[in-house]
């Protein structure tokens, strides 16, 4: 007997359920697969494509080279290639997004047709969405009590590694290999993380012993390397949050306990998508059903290219475009700029992160902007609107984030890089004017608020 592991947001061969299913139920061989999605593809940037395109390499080197390349739609190519190789079984770890878990039906559907068996083991969280329920039985919507019966709930104990496996290679597609090369060679790609499990960990060993203990307060600052820079290892599964927990257990120091928070912010996130599907791309809540938002217009340009003439701004912008990743606190600056500042929908936004953005994962991303555009779980409203200055001179407070990435003011010594317009020679080296005045947009945002409210 033949079974299919059929790889998604798992790429990886430690700490594996799926696999160690599949590979229990092939009397015979066991094929690894991984579908390359036009549709998904077709809407990832280079550095995205170029990281999902390495990964896959490494992924395939995990598995001896036994990683089976195919390209179509997987609703088409999963139960063909069981079809083809006689499969008895396809094992899966369980997807939770809105458009995972509809093509996951229609490909269950299809080889359940076949009399072949779908099997769904284990999920990319260490607390599968939807498991962590208040006492009535419902979703939390706050982040707080879900993070404190998170941990109350518990997640098991990473899955052993297998040694062994009948791994039978089938061939790789030709427009696969095609797109996976040409991601490979695509010019100007920025400088990626080292792909792979063994990259991933060697970063987690790294920052445990360089970085955890200060966490609490240096992830805060985008011009200190003081974040794991794990995520776009966890967003295509290269290493497994469990495993990540796991190694945490028994530490008890601050920086420790915050990185748990924000895998637990991770894990909220997905479950807040899983009971709410339509938030993917819709607000949340409905308070703000009706606010007045401006079409996109020429400012989204700038705001795309960090030529807004707000250094912070700019700086995490222009960053996105160079290294495929952007400091989180400067997420949250950039999307209320856009939203606040811009006066733009959010999901225009959200859909520019993802499409760049290697780290970029739906439930994460998009409720993010959501929090920073007053339409999501956060029970602090629309009012609230960061002042790009201040938060630069707050968390960038010598200004090297600003001149590592806006060399145009490089000149600037510490805190004058925030503000090019109190100084004569602030644009002496061509860095733009400010494209709309925050004072002016922060109470035209508030303005529409109350308009909103009457």
């Amino acid at each position: 007997m033949t079974s299919i592991l059929w790889l998604r947001r798992d790429l990886r061969r430690s700490d594996h359920p799926a696999l160690l299913a599949a590979r229990d139920a092939a009397a015979g061989d066991l094929v690894v697969a991984y579908v390359l999605d036009p549709t998904l593809w077709s809407g990832a940037g280079a550095a995205r494509r170029a990281w999902l395109a390495a990964t896959l390499e490494a992924t395939s080197a995990e598995y001896n080279e036994g990683l089976t390349l195919l390209w179509g739609d997987p609703r088409e190519v999963v139960p063909a290639l069981a079809e083809r190789v006689g499969a008895t079984s396809v094992h899966v770890t369980r997807e939770t997004t809105p458009f995972g878990r509809r093509r996951d039906e229609q490909v269950a559907s299809s080889l359940a047709a076949q009399g072949i068996e779908w099997v769904e083991t284990g999920t990319p969280y260490a607390v599968g969405p939807g498991l962590v329920v208040n006492g009535s039985g419902t979703a939390y919507k706050v982040f707080t009590p879900f993070a404190k019966a998170w941990r109350g709930h518990g997640w098991p104990d990473p899955a052993p590694r297998p040694r062994e496996l009948p791994i039978r290679h089938v061939g790789d597609d030709e427009a696969a290999t095609r797109a996976v090369r040409e991601a490979l060679a695509a010019p100007d790609l920025p400088d990626l993380p080292a792909a792979g499990e063994n990259a991933a960990h060697a970063r987690w060993r790294e920052f445990c012993e360089t970085g955890l203990t200060a966490y609490a307060t240096d992830r805060d600052l985008p011009g200190t390397d003081g974040t794991s820079r794990l995520s776009p290892y966890l967003k295509l599964g290269v290493v497994h949050p469990r495993t990540l927990l796991a190694d945490l257990a028994g530490r008890r120091g601050v920086g420790a306990q915050t990185f748990v928070d924000e895998i637990a912010w991770r894990e909220f996130y997905a479950d807040v998508l899983w009971h709410n599907p339509s938030s993917a791309w819709k607000d949340l809540r409905d308070p703000l059903s009706g606010m007045a938002y401006d079409e996109p217009h020429d400012a989204i340009e700038a705001w795309q290219t960090g030529t807004t003439g707000y250094p912070i701004v700019d700086a995490g912008m222009r960053q996105l475009l160079a290294q495929g990743w952007m400091h989180n606190r400067v997420r949250m600056i950039t999307a209320s700029f856009l939203t606040k500042d811009l006066h733009v929908w959010w999901p225009v936004g959200a859909r520019h992160f993802l499409e760049h953005l290697i780290d970029g994962d739906i439930a994460s991303n998009n409720h993010g902007w959501q929090w920073v555009a007053g339409t999501g779980t956060d029970a602090s409203p629309y009012f609230r609107v960061f002042n790009p200055v201040t938060q630069g001179e707050k968390f960038d407070v010598d200004g090297d984030y600003v001149r590592q990435w806006v060399p145009e003011l490089a000149h600037l010594s510490g805190k004058a890089a925030h503000q090019p317009w109190e100084h004569p020679d602030g644009y002496a080296h061509g860095y733009p004017r400010r494209i709309v005045d925050h004072a002016e947009e922060r109470r035209e945002a508030l303005r529409r608020l109350d308009e909103l409210k009457d």
